[in-house]
């Protein structure tokens, strides 16, 4: 298993079971947050994605 947060969202964590399905897991919460979907956000930075 892995588990991981959004740095700039630490608030939200998420796992999987392939480091590929985590990082598919924290992009759905990525699209989520940003879209207003997740109420009251806690935000501590920027993401600047490549």
């Amino acid at each position: 298993m892995w588990l991981g947060h959004l740095e700039e969202y630490p608030d939200y964590q998420t796992q999987g079971e392939t480091l590929e399905e985590l990082q598919a897991n924290l992009k759905d919460i990525y699209a989520d947050i940003t879209s207003g979907a997740i109420p009251n956000v806690k935000h501590v930075g920027e993401l600047q994605l490549a």
